[in-house]
């Protein structure tokens, strides 16, 4: 059996002797529990109530809720287990994407490092996003083999659990002529829209609200937050009744002194400069410009949640020479625990204004280095347009 099947077992393994040994509380941790279970509860997502996420994660949750049979303790278990499957499942499509791009023994070092980190890491089961990463890297991959369709699929999938999944039809534009681009992007955005229409043709009031829930929140754990005088978590609260559309109001204590939509501008301008110069269309330099984008709308986006370290990870440990990859993956990861659950759990929330630059700083650093391999030629396996 070869690293790409046993890597994956042994996580599952690993994992599930990890929830055996802890305690109910323990596997709650400093996650979103708190968030996903009460609204399960609620009823019929975007229909008895609002959501601020995209609507795959709700509907998601309101499926372990009924296979729980509402019980609270089954529902997290069962969440918990459903995010190490699909953490498994990434550890998987890594070892391929590092097979394009590394021999097969720097490959399955890694894959073992990836594994490492990802295990006793509580942001994998404690939050949603593992789904996210699992469908953007299965995304990214499919893209790579040619599967135009089914990576249009995984890209839609990823979308509407998160919106910057979207970023991946970069490299098919990229990879692929415009009109399969374009048939890729449409899919991608088809699905979405059409998923979106659907929800509002049965309930218009509910999905406006969820709308409104997550384009007008206010700023949090970023520069931009720092400037907009929020010290504060991402969370809306516990307090806020989504049944009534009314409260989204309640997500926006500070408004925004510099609207978002006006630092686009720059940002997407550099974006776009930058896709415009890069050359280099194997499967390494690519994944860098991927990162590059992901990295700049981490730049330019409004807030920051600790658990988003999981996207970034895995493309450090795919990229970047083994050491260097490993220094700078430990770094990222111990400053977002630093942020949460260290400090602001703890209530020292002044803490933002050293943690917030010392992101931004580190995150313009892994841009720099993700656009010097994007830039670089022969250093992964050739790909076909």
């Amino acid at each position: 059996m070869n690293d790409s099947k046993r890597l994956p077992l042994l996580f599952i393994a690993a994992r599930l002797m990890l929830f055996v040994a802890l305690p109910l509380e323990g596997l709650r941790s400093f996650g979103d529990y708190w968030l996903y279970y009460p609204a399960a509860q609620l009823g019929r997502p975007f229909v008895d109530l609002w959501y601020e996420y995209p609507p795959l994660l709700p509907f998601f949750a309101r499926g372990l809720y009924l296979l729980a049979g509402g019980r609270q303790h089954a529902f997290e278990y069962l969440f918990a287990i459903s995010m190490t499957l699909f953490q498994a499942g990434s550890i998987g499509l890594f070892l391929r994407l590092a097979g394009r791009m590394h021999d097969d023994e720097s490959s399955q070092r890694r894959g073992w490092l990836y594994f490492a980190l990802l295990v006793g890491l509580y942001y994998g089961w404690g939050h949603f996003d593992a789904m996210v990463v699992f469908a953007l890297l299965l995304g990214l991959d499919l893209l790579f083999d040619g599967c135009d369709l089914s990576a249009g699929l995984a890209l839609a999938a990823g979308v509407l659990l998160k919106w910057f999944p979207a970023l991946g039809l970069v490299i098919a534009w990229k990879l692929r002529p415009p009109k399969r681009a374009a048939l890729i992007s449409l899919l991608t955005i088809g699905i979405t829209l059409g998923v979106y229409l659907v929800l509002y043709m049965r309930s218009p009031e509910m999905m406006s609200a969820s709308l409104r829930a997550q384009f007008q929140r206010d700023s949090w754990q970023t520069v931009w937050a720092l400037i907009d005088g929020n010290l504060n978590t991402g969370n809306l609260g516990a307090g806020i009744d989504h049944t009534d559309p009314a409260t989204v109001a309640l997500a926006v204590e500070h408004p925004p002194r510099v609207s978002s939509w006006i630092t686009l501008i720059p940002f997407a301008a550099l974006g776009g400069w930058l896709f415009l110069r890069q050359r280099a269309v194997d499967a390494r330099s690519l994944l860098a410009f991927f990162g590059v984008g992901l990295s700049i709308f981490f730049l330019w986006s409004p807030g920051w949640s600790p658990q988003w370290v999981l996207y970034l990870v895995p493309l450090i440990l795919l990229l970047l020479p083994e050491r260097k990859a490993l220094l700078m993956a430990l770094v990222w990861i111990f400053v977002n625990l630093l942020e949460w659950p260290v400090l602001l759990s703890r209530g020292y929330f002044d803490a933002i204004w050293l943690l917030a630059p010392v992101r931004f700083l580190l995150l313009i650093l892994l841009t720099v280095e993700f656009w010097r391999i994007a830039q670089s030629r022969g250093s992964g396996q050739p790909l076909l347009k």
